[in-house]
């Protein structure tokens, strides 16, 4: 009982839509109808600038961090309860409850999660992260990149087996997340950080 109340907690927690009420604060309205459609740190970028896409990057982290964070907590640190929650944090993020299950790709969420579940396997997969996006300028290849390295890095830093199978499936859902952008990077018409366009 106090496990399956935990991972509904982390889901709810993880299903806040950050990236939604930040552009509504800033009266970009929907976000969702703008760019690539989706609520999170890019999209807020590309339509509303610096101040919206930082905090939803925050607050996306925050609230990965915070669900797990209370699963753990509500679950008495239960390893196997506690990995769950990082997955389900990540669900909440990608189909929110509150947003007809129309959110985000997962990767600041997940970051945030992890960071709670295997703080040290993300260091690894953060740098990824920021040397091919920098050297690129494609958020979505950088995620997709980095996302993929956490189960390998969580092994290599010898998390337990929930850990790393966590760290798994929560790779699988951000790079499923982003099944347009790979098509997108496959055909090269992927967009850049830094234009205003119409994609993520």
């Amino acid at each position: 009982m106090t496990g399956g109340l935990a991972v509904v907690a982390a889901y709810l927690v993880g299903a806040v839509p950050v990236g939604f009420i930040v552009g509504r604060a800033f009266g970009l309205g929907d976000v969702r109808r703008h760019g690539s459609g989706t609520i999170g740190a890019t999209n807020l970028l590309r339509t509303g600038g610096k101040g919206p896409a930082l905090l939803t990057l925050a607050g996306d982290i925050v609230k990965g961090y915070a669900a797990v964070a209370l699963g753990a907590w509500l679950a008495a640190g239960a390893p196997e309860i506690v990995a769950a929650c990082a997955v389900v944090a990540v669900v909440g993020n990608c189909w929110p409850v509150f947003l007809g299950f129309r959110g985000g790709k997962g990767v600041a969420t997940g970051l945030g999660a992890l960071l709670r579940l295997v703080p040290l396997a993300v260091v690894p997969a953060v740098a990824v992260f920021l040397a091919l996006t920098l050297t690129f300028r494609f958020v979505s290849l950088g995620s997709i990149v980095g996302a993929a390295t956490m189960p390998l890095s969580a092994l290599l830093f010898g998390s337990p087996r929930p850990s790393v199978l966590a760290c798994l499936a929560v790779a699988a859902l951000i790079v499923a997340r982003h099944h347009q952008n790979i098509a997108r990077l496959v055909a090269g018409s992927e967009h850049r950080l830094g234009e205003r366009r119409s994609a993520a």
